[in-house]
C-alpha cells in the first residue's frame, strides 16, 4: 500500500441476459443488419481484506418478467460466489438509477448507497413525464431511494469523490444526467467500470455511442474521461458487452461463464 492507496480484487457477475441485434445498439444502427449482439447485465464488487464495495444491484426476477428479461440469478445472492456477504456490504455504488442497476437494494441492509444528486433530480424530476425517458426507471426503485434518503442511507455526490482509498467515483454524464463510471486500484493498476458509459466495448472503442442517450456530446465527450481514468485502454470495462466474460478469466473454472476477474491481466483479446 502507498501512501494509503489500496488494491482491491474486482469481480463481474453476470445475472442476466437479453438478445439482441448490432443496429440496436448503436444511433443511427450499424451497418451490419443482420449480425446478433446480446446484451448480458453485470454487477461487480471490489475486495480487500478491509472492504467490500457493489458496485450496482442489478433487477429482480418481477421486473425481469415485466419487461422481457432472462434473469439467470439473483445478483445479490450471487455475490456469495466471490466470498461477499451481502449483509456485511456497507458501501454500494449505483452508477445510475436505470432499472437494471438500482434494484435489489433491500438486500443490502447494512449499506450506504452512492448516487450523484444530479441523477437523484433527474429520476424524480419534470423529465420523468416523458415515456422516453420514464420507461428506464422503475418509480417504486425511484420512490425507495428517496426515502432511503430520509433515513440517511444514501450520500449523495455532486462531482468527483473518493469512497475508500483506491475507489473512485468519476461523473460522466451522456447516458443519464448523473451517470458515474467508478475506478478502482487493482494489482494491476487502475481499472475503469464504465458502466453504461460504454455498453459495450465497439461503443468506446470505434467512437460510436449507444442508442439509449439522454445527451449524444456528453456520451462522446464520456469516452475520453474512462480512458484517462484507466491505466491502458485494457483497463476499460464496457457495462454489458458479453466479450467481458471471454476477455478475463473466471476465479475458478466452476464461475466460468458467470463471474469475470478484472483485477488480472485479461486472457483473451
Amino acid at each position: 500500500m502507498k501512501d494509503g492507496l489500496q488494491t482491491y480484487e474486482l469481480f463481474a457477475i453476470k445475472y442476466a441476459r437479453r438478445d439482441g441485434w448490432r443496429a440496436d445498439n448503436f444511433i443511427g444502427g450499424d451497418d451490419d443488419h443482420s449480425s446478433a449482439m446480446p446484451l448480458d447485465y453485470y454487477i461487480w464488487a471490489a475486495r480487500n481484506s478491509e472492504r467490500s464495495v457493489v458496485i450496482d444491484t442489478g433487477f429482480n426476477a418481477e421486473v425481469a418478467a415485466r419487461r422481457g428479461r432472462n434473469i439467470l440469478r439473483c445478483p445479490i445472492d450471487s455475490l456469495r460466489l466471490v466470498d461477499i456477504d451481502p449483509d456485511a456490504v456497507t458501501d454500494a455504488v449505483i452508477t445510475h438509477l436505470h432499472y437494471d442497476h438500482v434494484g435489489n437494494f433491500t438486500l443490502l441492509p447494512s449499506a450506504c448507497f452512492h448516487i450523484q444528486e444530479p441523477e437523484m433530480h433527474f429520476a424524480a424530476g419534470r423529465h420523468m413525464k416523458h415515456a422516453h425517458f420514464a420507461h428506464h426507471y422503475e418509480p417504486d426503485d425511484v420512490a425507495a431511494m428517496v426515502k432511503m434518503n430520509f433515513a440517511q442511507r444514501v450520500e449523495m455526490h455532486n462531482g468527483p469523490a473518493t469512497l475508500a482509498p483506491g475507489i473512485e467515483l468519476i461523473p460522466v454524464g451522456g447516458h443519464t444526467p448523473g451517470l458515474q463510471i467508478v475506478r478502482v486500484h487493482t494489482a494491476r493498476g487502475w481499472v475503469v467500470l464504465a458502466s453504461d458509459a460504454s455498453h459495450f466495448y465497439d461503443n468506446i472503442e470505434k467512437g460510436k455511442p449507444f442508442s439509449n442517450v439522454y445527451h449524444v456530446e456528453e456520451m462522446l465527450e464520456a469516452y475520453g474521461t474512462v480512458y484517462a481514468a484507466a491505466s491502458s485502454p485494457q483497463h476499460v470495462i464496457p457495462g454489458h458487452d458479453p466479450l467481458v466474460l471471454d476477455r478475463y478469466p473466471a476465479p475458478t473454472p466452476e464461475l466460468q461463464g458467470i463471474v469475470a476477474r478484472l483485477d488480472v491481466a485479461p486472457s483473451n483479446g
